[in-house]
């Protein structure tokens, strides 16, 4: 009776399945969006001698679906790679005619006898979705944008497809993709191999790779030391997907969404221990991973359940494991739901930190949830999590938890307070704002981590659909120079209504709210943080075992990727990235 009662309150609390999917399936292919903005006539179209061509070009540059390319004609593609180390790149297909079921292929780069596999090589049509534009002040991307007219949109080039096969419209530009993952134990010594684009009405067509694998390897990313932290959202999962929340489906659908994220260096698992932490702000809102029952005696009972099986999955068969983030005891809401037995109904308290009310829900909560973690094995890894609240919620909210087990880690995403930075395990503050060095010297030796966070607010750097894309690798290397341990950004697949056409949402710039695709298809964003991720770790190798010159040149290099040394050099990120990855890649 026990249980019944209880799914039929988690049941209560929040629908089972989510509304119809969109009219696109995941896997196939689908139409973009039209792009209305000016672009190359067919007059100047036809002026092209050769109907379709095919160049390398830059992966820091968004090419324009209507308009040809412009690009130096370029058929070898060279870098440099340490072992482990994922290298990308960007070609370019032109055409004034309509080719049909494209594919690309890749052959195995050979060195001598030693192989980079073609299985180690992935590559991806790069779609177009729907952006807009930062707000109108132009200083960030933050603000209501209800009525999509009023904003100047556009379709960019972002989405990495996971179709292999797809038809070219005459006077287009298709951008493709390729992602080369240098096994950890390949020779050093330059790999040669081919790309080529064919179909069934136009003749193959090759470009030449060449990778120079260097004599340093690049640990897994699970051990990397930068603190990755990129939310997730699983309900949005389940609405897209339309699958039932929490069935075997909805963990079938978020395995491989979340492997990305692994793959990344992710180190926290985002958790929602209330209905609506954020007031439903995103498409899909949090519903609480923990029901609470109020019993008819006036005593508290939780369930689990769900919260257990969110964490079991992406720590067990996804492999983020480092720390779990409960979110919110603060949230923008006041008010808190409960199953009531005695009324049979969901009710809502309404209390603020510093209330009596307010203690007596949270801490009697704490104080049972202390207990199943302890007894799971979670309570070193688990953390009490807010973000952006002001000081005096956060000193009452601290104090509750306190009471309730002084050993609980509490973390928090928002504006330094010398008053109780001591008290926060994890501490993540704004871009543009730096912890006090005799601070930030204690909170290391504590093990405590200090990381920077960036949101809507930035203008320059983000991660929207519209930013350059070398403002990806930028924000993990400003991380690194200003002696932050790491990154947090508050949502990778928060997704709006259409996401793979249409990234614009209604209250912040275009792609805020996610980075990754469903499908999984990662994007053009995603995959350049992933290289600013491995140059962090790059550096920190290299900062162990560098001298004298060398190291005084790398910390000169890296010192620059701050506010102060962008205004100072008055260079661009794509300029200060790529000067890094040359230094980088020359010891």
């Amino acid at each position: 009776m026990k249980n019944s009662l209880i799914l039929c309150a988690l049941l209560t609390l929040g629908p089972v399945c989510y509304a119809q999917q969109s009219d696109y399936k995941v896997t196939t292919d689908y139409t973009e969006l039209t792009d209305t903005k000016p672009h190359d006539s067919e007059a100047v179209w036809n002026k092209i001698t050769t109907p379709t061509q095919l160049s390398w070009a830059s992966t820091d540059v968004r090419y324009p679906k209507l308009s040809i390319p412009t690009v130096t004609k370029n058929s070898r593609w060279q870098t440099k790679a340490w072992k482990g180390e994922r290298v990308n790149a960007q070609a370019v297909l032109w055409t004034t005619n309509d080719l049909s079921d494209a594919t690309i292929t890749v052959s195995e780069l050979k060195n001598g006898s030693s192989v980079i596999p073609a299985s180690a090589v992935t590559t991806n049509f790069v779609r177009y979705v729907m952006t807009d534009e930062l707000n109108k002040e132009r200083n960030g991307g933050c603000g209501h944008r209800e009525n999509k007219a009023e904003w100047d949109s556009s379709i960019v080039a972002d989405v990495l497809d996971i179709v292999k096969m797809h038809d070219i419209k005459a006077r287009t530009t298709q951008p493709i993709w390729m992602n080369v993952w240098v096994p950890s134990d390949a020779r050093p010594g330059k790999y040669k191999g081919t790309l080529t684009v064919s179909g069934k009405n136009f003749q193959p067509m090759n470009l030449q790779v060449e990778i120079d694998v260097l004599n340093r390897t690049l640990p897994e990313p699970q051990d990397w030391k930068f603190h990755l932290d990129l939310w997730q959202n699983p309900y949005s999962v389940a609405r897209f997907y339309n699958v039932p929340l929490w069935s075997k489906e909805h963990f079938d659908a978020m395995l491989p969404i979340m492997k990305m994220l692994a793959n990344a260096g992710q180190r926290a698992i985002t958790t929602s221990i209330m209905h609506k932490p954020w007031a439903g702000q995103t498409e899909d809102h949090f519903d609480s991973m923990v029901f609470r029952m109020k019993k008819i005696d006036g005593t508290w009972e939780y369930d689990y359940t769900v919260f257990d099986k969110w964490v079991e999955f992406m720590m067990n068969e996804v492999g983020i494991k480092d720390l779990i983030s409960c979110y919110t005891m603060i949230p923008w809401a006041l008010s808190f739901d409960y199953y009531d037995q005695a009324t049979n109904r969901i009710q809502f308290i309404e209390a603020k930190p510093g209330d009596a009310a307010y203690a007596d829900y949270w801490g009697s909560f704490l104080k049972d949830f202390s207990r199943h973690l302890r007894a799971k094995g979670w309570f070193e890894k688990t953390a009490i999590s807010m973000d952006e609240r002001p000081l005096e919620a956060m000193q009452e909210a601290i104090k509750v938890i306190k009471q309730a087990d002084p050993e609980f880690k509490i973390t928090l995403a928002g504006n330094y307070h010398k008053e109780i930075q001591g008290d926060l395990y994890y501490l993540s503050i704004p871009y543009g704002h730096k912890f006090p060095e005799d601070v930030k010297a204690e909170r290391d030796r504590k093990g405590q981590i200090s990381t920077v966070y960036t949101c809507c607010s930035e203008a320059f750097p983000n991660t929207f659909t519209f930013s350059e894309p070398a403002e990806a690798p930028w924000t993990i290397l400003h991380a690194v120079a200003g002696g932050y341990d790491g990154y947090l950004r508050w949502a990778v697949n928060s997704w709006t209504k259409d996401p793979l056409r249409d990234s614009r949402f209604r209250t912040w710039a275009a792609g805020d709210t996610y980075s990754i695709y469903p499908g999984p298809r990662s994007s053009i964003r995603f995959e350049r943080l992933v290289e600013g991720l491995q140059d962090a770790e790059k550096i920190r190798i290299l900062r162990k075992e560098l001298k004298g010159g060398k190291l005084e040149k790398l910390n000169k290099t890296v010192a620059m990727f701050t506010p102060e040394g962008l205004a100072e050099t008055q260079k661009s990120a794509t300029e200060m990235v790529n000067e890094l990855n040359k230094v980088l890649n020359s010891y």
